[in-house]
């Protein structure tokens, strides 16, 4: 696969999602990327919109570094969440021009996962987190680059297949530094709504290397959510994905730049000549 076929991930958090104006930055942002027909992955997850659903349900929210814990009645409360998500964000794309197409990871076995072993958290506890998904590297890939040749964008919302069939919610930062791997990606861009990696002092992080992310981690100035993100980034990289960008989705020329290679005052770059010596 050439550099210039390579695709880019994208992966956009629910919370830029929700907001219309968000929404309408990260859409403009994926149309000037498709109009320069770059080879386009989008991965979101659901955000706060899974968590104000779960509470108009009746449920409680349970989260573990980051983590969602799953039962049976917040499975379901997920995946209904992700489909309205899913079809709001491609029914915007569609009316931009651009060729949008909407899965899950259970589509063409794409997000095909293992059950998640008990997580151990950063004081050593394990804990259970149910019906969550461990992306499987037998998973295929073969719709996505299907669609990749056709001229498509794929726009995954981060549900998982069990090889029984179960549905399983799977991290969306997981799912996209999976996708990234197994697509051979050039890049992969993850949007939230911080400013890139932040350090103790408040200020975005230009670059990390591996032994400032385990600082950041070992000291709790990452949040439980960015943890995640940072591991879901290393695995990214030491997977073969040239570079994993963090930047601020609120901003469409940023995310624009991240798309390309640059790395903008809101946005964090890590690379694996930064994390391997």
């Amino acid at each position: 696969m050439s550099e210039s076929t390579r695709p880019l991930v994208l992966k956009f958090g629910g919370e830029l999602l929700e907001d219309r104006s968000h929404l309408a930055t990260v859409v403009s942002a994926i149309g000037t990327m498709a109009a320069q027909r770059l080879p386009l992955v989008v991965i979101h997850g659901g955000g706060k919109e899974i968590d104000a659903a779960l509470k108009a349900a009746g449920i409680q929210k349970h989260q573990v570094d980051g983590l969602r814990i799953t039962d049976e009645a917040s499975l379901g409360v997920v995946v209904s969440v992700l489909g309205a998500v899913n079809t709001r964000l491609v029914a915007a794309l569609t009316a931009a021009g651009v060729a949008a197409v909407g899965l899950t990871g259970a589509d063409g076995g794409s997000g095909l996962s293992d059950p998640a072993p008990p997580h151990r958290t950063v004081d050593g506890r394990l804990i259970n987190l149910g019906k969550v998904g461990v992306p499987s590297a037998r998973s295929d890939t073969k719709l996505l680059m299907t669609l990749l040749r056709n001229g498509f964008v794929s726009v995954v919302a981060c549900i998982g297949i069990g090889g029984d069939g179960q549905l399983l919610n799977v991290n969306a930062d997981t799912l996209a530094s999976h996708l990234a791997v197994r697509l051979g990606a050039q890049r992969l861009v993850i949007a939230g709504t911080t400013r890139g990696v932040l350090g103790s002092d408040g200020k975005t992080v230009p670059v990390l290397d591996a032994g400032a992310i385990a600082e950041l981690v070992n000291d709790r100035t990452a949040t439980a959510g960015m943890v995640a993100k940072l591991k879901a980034c290393e695995r990214a990289l030491v997977g073969g994905v040239d570079e994993v960008v963090i930047v601020d989705g609120r901003d469409g020329p940023a995310l624009e730049a991240a798309a390309t290679g640059a790395v903008p005052a809101t946005a964090t770059r890590l690379g694996l000549k930064h994390l391997v010596s």
